[in-house]
């Protein structure tokens, strides 16, 4: 039975990734990649909307860190190396076309996730890396020096394994055989179910606000969505990933605090009141909104006030300027269960990253043996960070093998 070099589990992009530099540094190396599916990079087609977001214009690697509740401190050293303009490199020195958005999102100018994946399965058989599908793994032991895997079309030997398999609870039990600890997964990136008057019927409309989660010290802003089922937007999923856990012991029951007008604070949001009073006197509330908040939004924020339809700013009395104040700044909404992001799954939980060697991402536990991308305790916020994290470990691994 041959050898292999480099044996990869999982057919994704960390492992097209690894497979691709490391056949690139090393043409004499056998590259396989081992993928349980039918498909190979299925995350990558349905990743951004089947846009394929790579990565983001975040060239600074203290500042890139700060969009990974988990890994922030590990990545720091890896980021040097291979950092997101290295990312926009690598795909157009391919023949890939990229673009960057205002919000910092970086795509194929294509705008499919296909550009992606041809480049991905080009550079493959061009540096000859052997691609395997149907191929599920059973079981990882190791004989002497050489791994064995054992899959569903037979037994493999390697010299090196790389797990690229992302939050696949079989293949985390089979590295805790290994020796390894796994972090138990959870929900990260996800929506917040909220059914409140305030926001029913509202589906679409979307403002600059700050979120707090009440008793705890989980605070966002950004963007935020009012959808069928409550709340998403950039500031609500920011709050997703770093409450991950937090919000799971809660089982997903607590509130927030809302501040539709962001960083305005009630304080100073009462002495505009006041003012409006007196500039706008003969001008009705409702159709006269000096907050430039979204129009069918404020209507529902003077009604919860108690502002009634045809009240002028001059008519408002003191319990209603203060409940205004409150709606506006410090509005408290129940969260009552959550939604998946899109079809973007993303969970935080995987190997603890105390047992992993991040100038190589080799196993502190077991020789030979290395994980790239969401198989990690590692997760990040929606933008691309992702994808990062997954081309630096893939990329890393590639520079240390020998």
């Amino acid at each position: 039975m041959q050898t292999i070099d480099v044996l990869i589990i999982g057919g994704g992009a960390a492992g097209f990734f690894t497979a691709i530099n490391v056949a690139e540094k090393h043409p004499s190396k056998s590259v396989v990649i081992l993928e349980r599916g039918k498909e190979f990079l299925t995350k990558v087609r349905i990743s951004g909307g089947g846009r394929c977001n790579v990565t983001h214009a975040c060239f600074d690697p203290k500042e890139l860190v700060n969009y990974y509740p988990r890994g922030e401190k590990e990545l720091l050293g890896p980021f040097h190396q291979f950092c997101c303009g290295d990312t926009m490199g690598w795909f157009e020195e391919r023949g890939v076309e990229l673009k960057t958005e205002d919000d910092g999102r970086i795509f194929p100018v294509s705008d499919s996730s296909q550009t992606i994946i041809d480049c991905f399965l080009r550079e493959a058989k061009k540096h000859q890396v052997d691609f395997r599908k149907n191929h599920a793994v059973k079981k990882i032991t190791k004989v002497n020096d050489l791994w064995k895997v054992e899959t569903n079309q037979g037994i493999l030997d390697a010299k090196k394994v790389i797990m690229t398999t992302g939050s696949n609870p079989k293949m985390w039990s089979m590295l805790q055989t290994l020796g390894h600890t796994i972090v138990p997964a959870v929900p990260s990136l996800f929506t917040f179910n909220i059914k409140d008057p305030r926001i029913k019927d509202l589906l679409g409309i979307a403002t600059e606000a700050s979120v707090k989660v009440v008793d705890t010290k989980l605070a966002s802003n950004g963007p935020l969505l009012i959808t069928h089922w409550g709340m998403s937007g950039p500031g609500i999923l920011k709050l997703s990933a770093w409450g991950a856990r937090i919000l799971a012991d809660k089982n997903y029951n607590f509130q927030i605090q809302v501040n539709w007008l962001d960083e305005v604070d009630k304080e100073d949001c009462l002495a505009s009141i006041k003012d409006y009073k007196i500039e706008l006197a003969k001008k009705t509330v409702q159709k006269n909104n000096p907050f430039e908040l979204p129009k069918r939004l404020w209507q529902r924020i003077i009604q919860a006030a108690g502002i009634k339809e045809d009240m002028r700013w001059a008519d408002i009395n003191k319990q209603q300027t203060e409940q205004l104040a409150s709606q506006l700044t410090e509005a408290i909404f129940n969260v009552n269960g959550k939604s998946t992001f899109k079809e973007e799954f993303v969970t935080a939980g995987g190997i603890d990253l105390k047992e992993v060697n991040f100038k190589t991402f080799e196993s502190r536990k077991q020789e030979n043996l290395y994980f790239a991308g969401e198989i990690l305790n590692i997760d990040a916020i929606t933008g691309g960070f992702n994808f990062q994290n997954a081309w630096t470990g893939s990329y890393l691994i590639a520079q240390s093998i020998e």
